[in-house]
């Protein structure tokens, strides 16, 4: 069951990039974030035709998420618990019916947290949107222990917003003050790795040079100045399964390339 996680930065824009990506890797499911369209407007029948089930959790021109799969979905639930007063869709569930057994997949897209608001300490304060991230990670927590508890593989899949190490940057050091590194979102990150899950990439592939995402501006691409914050949680009865993953880089030198590139996993499912 080759699974992947996948940061579009808007399907209209990448209508064409994605098929593409698909006709090439066939990923049996991909978890997508930033769809940036109403369930209404994604253009479903482009990857129905592919032989894709296509769910969505969308929201006008920001965030949204969706599940593509060539394997049967049960299950399909939208949102994050914990708040229902939170309307940003960032969130989908779904059991995928493998040849040999089912997987909880949960794709997600957790808040970039930016800008910061710092105390004359110089310490980040958890207002605005940085708050609204660590509260976020936090329902993100205890959804996870939930997932856990029930002794299924699961898998967390999407774009996290976080670095987790230094070495995940190529230029740390310009990251210090930035949600994405703050030691605050670090520890928020490891509070739920802890829990008992594997983060596959680091399970199979050390040290640095690893990067899932470049920006558009100053070059980043051409200089891979970029950071590795796409990342796939497995639960023990998933990681057990766990026969690959890889970062499918080349995808960025593409025509009209997202600022992400997929990354992906392969499971004895």
């Amino acid at each position: 069951m080759k699974l992947a996680t996948f940061n579009i930065n808007g399907i209209k824009a990448r209508i064409e990039a994605l098929p593409r990506w698909l006709e090439s890797a066939r990923p049996d499911v991909v978890a997508l974030q930033e769809i940036k369209s109403v369930d209404e407007a994604f253009p479903r029948d482009v990857f129905e035709d592919m032989g894709y089930r296509v769910e969505t959790h969308g929201q006008k021109s920001f965030n949204g998420v969706a599940l593509l799969s060539r394997l049967p979905l049960e299950d399909v639930t939208r949102g994050l618990p914990g708040d229902d007063s939170d309307e940003q869709a960032r969130w989908i569930e779904a059991t995928v019916i493998g040849e040999k057994r089912a997987v909880r997949l949960c794709g997600l897209y957790l808040p970039n947290g930016n800008p910061v608001s710092f105390d004359p300490e110089g310490a980040p304060e958890a207002t605005g949107k940085y708050g609204y991230k660590l509260a976020w990670m936090e329902r993100m927590r205890a959804r996870a222990a939930e997932l856990l508890a029930t002794e299924d593989p699961v898998v967390l899949a999407g774009d996290y917003n976080i670095i987790p190490q230094p070495e995940d940057a190529a230029r740390p050091e310009t990251w210090v003050k930035d949600a994405l590194f703050l030691p605050e979102s670090r520890a928020a990150f490891r509070r739920i790795v802890n829990l008992g899950f594997t983060e596959a990439f680091r399970a199979r592939v050390t040290g640095p040079g690893h990067y899932s995402f470049w920006d558009y501006q100053a070059g980043a691409w051409e200089r891979n100045n970029g950071i590795r914050i796409d990342h796939l949680l497995l639960s023990p009865q998933a990681a057990d399964l766990l026969r690959d993953v890889q970062i499918d880089r080349a995808v960025r030198g593409g025509e009209k390339p997202s600022d992400h590139v997929p990354v992906w996993i392969d499971l004895d499912a």
